[in-house]
């Protein structure tokens, strides 16, 4: 049977383009093509999409809704495969009592891209209704497939043994088998983390059922699975520790270890845990892409100011800069930010890092292995052997590693590190808890930057909306601000929710920064060991900008929500 790709561009818009591009888009996945066509003709993909339905004769379908009826009809791997799904066209009239599964009822399928032979052939073989077919926006049907039949369903779906994909149909006899249909399925879920842009993969065995969570721009989202996926629980938990190359027969003990996984051009180091619970090893998966592109100060979301503040310490020959902030605050991203900054020929840079996250040309770059012994501490004294100009530590966990930190920045070094402090004045108190002299704080440090990260509205569905005079007032008392800093905001933007950012109504994220420069009266309160509040307000005082305000800025240029900043400063600013 011929492989859907053998269909060609209709020639309106095939002539349009070069062969190479025409080739790229024939052999490229069905929900992929449109994207790859548009750019192609450097349009706008709703209007190619409108061109596409035109040239094949088919209507465009919007505000796409799942048939729920008929959505039995069709096996999970053939609505994967093909990128269709059953969807309501029309609406049902009062006194229409036809049966929606009726051989005579027309079946409404939305695709993303034009129909070819093949596919109705495979659809009349699981039923007979009439076909129509309508083009959709790849990403919405995509999303309908997996709301509905689940991530990796095609993959385990056992009702379907009639059909075979047309990209594996040389493969079949190796492919059916359960070992197989699980490979194929975590290989799905990995995959669709890597499109959503997750940074973290769970899996949670649950008493009746397998819970699989991404963590997107910072919030667990539940992922739609198959129904039958309970079933595959055990064998899907051992291919996840096959592929971290862990001993699967070791059920009782947490496990650790890492897998190498190519997610197109993307090569991805995965970090993997494994941990016993009631019901069986709960597998969480940190995604780290070594090949992702480097944030910029700017696209850090960093004002003019702040970026001036931070290159301005960049510049010195010594001293200590420290990023803090929770887990997941984008701190190594920010350290990776300002080492390119300065990264030059004439200065030897070595970072210790756990994991690394970024790969920096130029850079001598140090992973720790604490099994064997190279801890930051260790690695940071031999470090100090190696003639560095530049040091950034992944970060301070114990009192010989910052020990050493703060004596390599008092003898001519840079050093760049991060500790899990809520503000930016709490960090100067914090290594003084370790055990450090006040004084060779004081003398070593030259910033500190506390942060956060938002999740930034969508740029393509965002609209601003009335906001109440009194939850303003309200937010700003939460946020410690002046209520006059609200004067004259009536209207503030708000998530609404598109198919770009899968009716969330944020996509990516933005940071919130806390910048603290000492000056000499904190130095004199460093000395005399005063608080954290006590120096908290030195700081204000003398001009540093919170958390609260630098989250203001953000939402009243529109690029998030006050529910976002009081989320993640609430606790901060208490």
């Amino acid at each position: 049977m011929p492989a859907a790709t053998d269909t060609l561009l209709p020639s309106s818009l095939a002539e349009r383009i070069s062969d190479a591009q025409r080739q790229a888009i024939v052999e490229a996945p069905r929900g992929q093509r449109l994207k790859l066509l548009a750019s192609a003709l450097a349009s706008d993909e709703l209007q190619v999409l409108a061109s596409l339905a035109a040239a094949a004769g088919i209507d465009t379908a919007s505000n796409l809704e799942a048939d729920d009826a008929s959505l039995s009809l069709l096996p999970a791997r053939l609505v994967h495969d093909y990128q269709l799904v059953p969807i309501v066209f029309g609406e049902k009239k009062p006194d229409d009592d036809t049966d929606p599964l009726a051989s005579s009822a027309p079946l409404h399928l939305a695709t993303a891209w034009p129909p070819e032979p093949v596919m109705a052939d495979w659809i009349r073989t699981f039923t007979a209704r009439p076909l129509v077919w309508h083009l959709g926006v790849p990403e919405k049907i995509h999303h309908l497939i997996l709301q509905h039949f689940g991530v990796g369903s095609g993959s385990l779906e056992g009702g379907d043994e009639d059909y075979v994909a047309p990209e594996t149909l040389q493969h079949a006899e190796a492919d059916v088998d359960e070992e197989a249909a699980v490979v194929r399925f975590v290989t799905d879920v990995i995959t669709q983390a890597v499109n959503d842009e997750a940074t973290d993969i769970h899996f949670e065995p649950q008493e009746n059922q397998l819970t699989i969570r991404y963590r997107v721009d910072g919030l667990l989202v539940q992922v739609p699975v198959p129904e039958n996926l309970r079933r595959f629980q055990d064998a899907i938990i051992s291919r996840l520790k096959i592929m971290a190359k862990l001993n699967i027969s070791e059920k009782r003990l947490p496990q650790d270890g890492r897998i190498n996984f190519r997610a197109g051009s993307n090569v991805l180091d995965i970090r993997v845990a494994t941990a016993p619970t009631i019901y069986a090893e709960s597998v969480s998966l940190r995604l780290l892409n070594q090949k992702k592109e480097a944030y910029t100060m700017d696209r850090l979301g960093m004002s003019p100011d702040e970026q001036a503040q931070i290159n301005h310490v960049l510049d010195y020959p010594h001293g200590i800069i420290l990023v803090t902030g929770p887990t997941g605050s984008g701190k190594s991203t920010s350290l990776n930010a300002f080492l390119r900054k300065i990264n030059s020929t004439d200065l030897r840079i070595i970072t210790v890092e756990d994991p690394i996250e970024y790969e920096v040309p130029g850079v001598n770059q140090i992973q720790i292995r604490s099994e064997i012994g190279l801890t930051f501490a260790n690695a940071l004294r031999s470090i100090l052997r190696q003639d560095p100009d530049v040091i950034m530590v992944g970060e301070i966990r114990d009192r010989d590693t910052a020990d050493i930190a703060i004596r390599a920045s008092l003898t001519g070094h840079l050093v760049f590190s991060t500790l899990h402090t809520n503000d930016a004045p709490g960090a100067i108190t914090r290594l003084i808890d370790m055990g450090i002299e006040p004084f060779l704080v004081a003398s070593a440090i030259e910033l500190v930057i506390a942060q956060r990260l938002v999740r930034r509205l969508c740029h393509d569905c965002s609209r601003p909306e009335p906001v109440p005079a009194i939850k303003l007032k309200d937010t700003m008392a939460i946020l410690g601000l002046d209520e006059s800093e609200a004067n004259g905001i009536t209207h503030l933007h708000s998530p609404v929710g598109c198919d770009r950012c899968r009716g969330t109504g944020y996509r990516g994220r933005i940071g919130l920064f806390e910048i603290l420069k000492p000056n000499d009266e904190l130095h004199d309160l460093v000395l005399k060991r005063e608080s954290t509040r006590t120096l908290a307000q030195c700081a204000r005082e003398h001009g540093m900008r919170t958390l609260g305000q630098s989250g203001w800025e953000k939402v009243r240029a529109g690029h998030t929500t006050l529910d976002e900043v009081l989320r993640v400063v609430t606790v901060a600013e208490k």
